[in-house]
């Protein structure tokens, strides 16, 4: 199962950089990797009499990684083409359901965003057709390596198609998205569309699960419906997401540097806290600005610096201990807005950015939190 999605915290094992791309395996994927090989140990052991209990089991330890090698043959393909069209990929993650392709930016054209996205599905449907061409022409004679083959076509046969599904996270739902994008000129509405084709999904996953067991005269076990109801729960919590993300994105063009800025006054290191407190509040500014003797901003007061001092000892601590240096990633050119101003924070975190104009004068103070409450609606 493939998705791509910004970067988010994780940890895990690393284990290797091919092409330039960080793979991690989360520790999730030992569970499954336990999961496959208990759960296939006894088919393999039917497909192979021969072999005893110990070894069919190892031999569906190794399905289980060659499986993932699949998956990661998957994700290869997702990022491979996205860096090919410049967009930055963090790492590659394989876990408990799949695998993820961490890519920082969306691609800028629907075309290239379907691309992207199928390149997935292709690669694993490719290597389904691979491993049938192999299991009829040239590994028929049975034994480990046909069962394995044939185990393995099949599963990137299902992989690819499932895969292909229109409806978000799945890579089928990037694919839908971008044709509403292309149709409607509109990323957002491509997400909603495909969010909810997610949606639908998952309930429809779970009734077929159902259906079908009904249909074919067994009562319904738990034990039968569990990885069904995981999937469609995965799904769900997706589509979900994204319907989030396309929320917060609507709001992104609102997010304007001038309009969100905070008048900011020039004082010296030396200058008492409470007085440039005083000339602040005097001038209507909300943000103080430390300059040189040349008049060269050197740094930023910080405000949770400034609320963490006692008001009774503010006349007697300089503005100089209570402000952030300023690294030149914190100037940031006062007419930026909306996805240019995201990814220039995004590159330089902080607390406060000051806004400076072409020729290099101070406009003002950009907080994180002024930015923030544009998404919240606070």
């Amino acid at each position: 199962m493939s998705e791509q999605s910004p970067q988010q915290e994780f940890s895990g094992l690393r284990m290797g950089k091919p092409f330039g791309i960080p793979v991690y395996v989360s520790w999730s994927w030992f569970i499954v990797a336990v999961f496959i090989t208990v759960m296939f140990g006894p088919r393999f052991q039917e497909r192979l009499p021969d072999l005893d209990n110990l070894a069919a089991y190892a031999v569906a330890l190794v399905f289980a990684v060659l499986l993932y090698v699949s998956v990661l043959l998957h994700e290869l393909a997702h990022s491979l083409l996205a860096k090919g069209y410049g967009l930055p990929v963090r790492r590659i993650t394989l876990y408990l359901l799949g695998g993820v392709s961490e890519i920082e930016k969306e691609p800028p054209t629907p075309g290239k965003e379907f691309m992207v996205a199928a390149a997935g599905p292709v690669l694993s449907l490719g290597l389904g057709g691979l491993g049938l061409a192999a299991d009829v022409y040239v590994i028929n004679s049975g034994g480990i390596a046909e069962v394995l083959i044939w185990q393995l076509w099949v599963s990137n046969l299902i992989v690819g198609v499932f895969n292909l599904l229109p409806g978000l996270p799945l890579d089928g739902g990037r694919m839908l998205r971008a044709g509403v994008w292309k149709l409607t000129n509109s990323p957002g509405s491509g997400t909603v569309v495909a969010a909810w084709g997610g949606r639908v999904l998952a309930v429809g996953l779970v009734v077929f699960s159902i259906a079908t067991t009904l249909g074919a005269g067994q009562e319904l076990a738990l034990t039968g419906l569990v990885w069904p109801f995981v999937l469609a729960a995965f799904i769900w919590l997706g589509a979900s997401q994204s319907l989030r993300v396309a929320k917060i994105r609507a709001r992104i063009p609102r997010v304007n540097a001038r309009a969100l800025a905070r008048r900011a006054i020039p004082v010296t290191a030396e200058t008492p806290l409470a007085e440039a407190l005083r000339q602040a509040a005097e001038r209507g500014a909300g943000a103080i600005v430390v300059i040189g003797h040349e008049g060269e901003p050197l740094a930023i007061v910080h405000e949770a610096a400034v609320q963490a001092t006692p008001e009774h000892r503010r006349p007697w601590v300089n503005v100089g201990s209570v402000a952030k240096s300023l690294e030149p990633a914190m100037m940031l050119a006062a007419d930026l807005a909306g996805e240019p101003l995201i990814d220039a924070m995004r590159e330089a975190p902080g607390s406060e950015y000051l806004l400076v104009e072409r020729g290099g004068e101070i406009y003002g103070v950009l907080s994180t939190a002024d930015v923030n409450r544009v998404f919240t609606g606070v």
